[in-house]
């Protein structure tokens, strides 16, 4: 039997009452496994990007961030990263999987080694030439938002959304208008192996490279020419080493809104639904946004005196010659990439065909 006198029994009672309430403190801490809002405790997720602040991946993660944060009032706390911070877009998919970082907004381009049927993207002239077609069949296709994302989830990684950051142009060292202009020549690419298939069935020498890398390999001649939506090209000054830019609208752009599988589904009911629900609103969000950003940064490219850029309009006959050359990568995809005998490309064109009305 402990005995306090009267001194003693009022500090046992004081420092009870201070345990009870740092146990009842730490109780509302925790990172992204923890309670969740509702009182049941505060999360602090991550969420990287292949993109810097501004650019459209990253406003993407943050305005997602905000919306969370408000709809849990206060209880979902989102720490955006932009490129570089947790390393190159190789090392962000290897965090995810490993569930270093709850959320990521990846291309499937740097996945490809990985989920080759993900390569897919990488097929020039697949998609409409609308953007906004392209859009509504990057929500609506079960090729893509069932089948792709299972072959995603062996890896443990969930794709909650596909969403297009624009077409692509070609950037270069001299003109591109044709297909043997590309004869020879130093493509800079991300490293799936169906991208440098497709630049090979122009002629060209395709390069991977990460685009930290990029714009000083432009300058130097190390590269001579590189893809990516004009926002990017202009927001990370590629066009101040390139003297031409071709508007061929070869293809778009695929970013897409992904989770660690594991701690997705250890989520609340809740908590997945309020991210789902998030997830769908952001399409039409982010569809302006990369509308908005192209448009602009379009401009931005045409005005710059100091750094003048040819800009080349390709016609529909010129695209048609770079769309031959395309097509036998699709069997080569199906014969030497696809691990489901090309099922996911075929049923991804026909939801095209009915979508562009073809």
């Amino acid at each position: 039997m402990i005995i306090f006198n009267k001194k003693g029994l009022l500090s046992f009672i004081l420092l009870l009452s201070i345990g009870m309430v740092l146990a009842a403190c730490g109780g509302n801490e925790g990172g992204g496994d923890g309670g969740e809002s509702g009182g049941e405790g505060t999360q602090n997720w991550k969420f990287v990007t292949e993109e810097v602040e501004g650019q459209v991946q990253y406003e993407y993660a943050q305005e997602f961030a905000d919306r969370m944060n408000e709809k849990s009032d206060g209880q979902v706390n989102i720490e955006v990263y932009e490129y570089g911070g947790l390393g190159t877009e190789s090392d962000q998919v290897e965090q995810l999987q490993g569930g270093a970082v709850e959320m990521a907004v990846m291309s499937p381009g740097f996945t490809g080694n990985m989920v080759k049927e993900g390569q897919v993207f990488a097929l020039h002239f697949l998609f409409p030439d609308s953007v906004e077609k392209t859009q509504e069949v990057l929500n609506t296709s079960e090729a893509l938002n069932t089948d792709l994302v299972e072959k995603y989830k062996e890896h443990s990684i969930t794709p909650l959304s596909f969403w297009t950051e624009g077409a692509m142009q070609w950037t270069s060292s001299k003109k591109i208008e044709k297909p043997e202009d590309f004869q020879n020549f130093k493509m800079r690419t991300q490293t799936s192996p169906l991208i440098l298939e497709s630049y090979k069935a122009y002629g060209a020498q395709p390069t991977p490279m990460s685009w930290s890398e990029l714009y000083t390999a432009l300058d130097r001649g190390t590269v001579e020419g590189q893809e990516n939506p004009i926002f990017f090209i202009g927001d990370a000054s590629f066009h101040e080493v390139q003297d031409y830019m071709t508007i061929s609208n070869h293809n778009n752009y695929v970013a897409m809104t992904t989770v660690n599988s594991d701690w997705f589904e250890g989520l609340s009911e809740d908590l997945q639904n309020m991210v789902t629900e998030t997830t769908e609103e952001m399409q039409e969000w982010v569809f302006e946004e990369q509308k908005k950003q192209n448009e602009e940064y379009l401009e931005v490219i045409k005005n710059d005196e100091d750094n003048p850029t040819e800009i080349i309009e390709l016609t529909e006959e010129q695209r048609d010659q770079f769309r031959e050359k395309a097509m036998p990568v699709r069997d080569f995809y199906r014969e030497e990439v696809s691990t489901v005998d090309g099922e996911i490309l075929d049923k991804l064109e026909q939801e095209i065909k009915d979508i562009a009305g073809e």
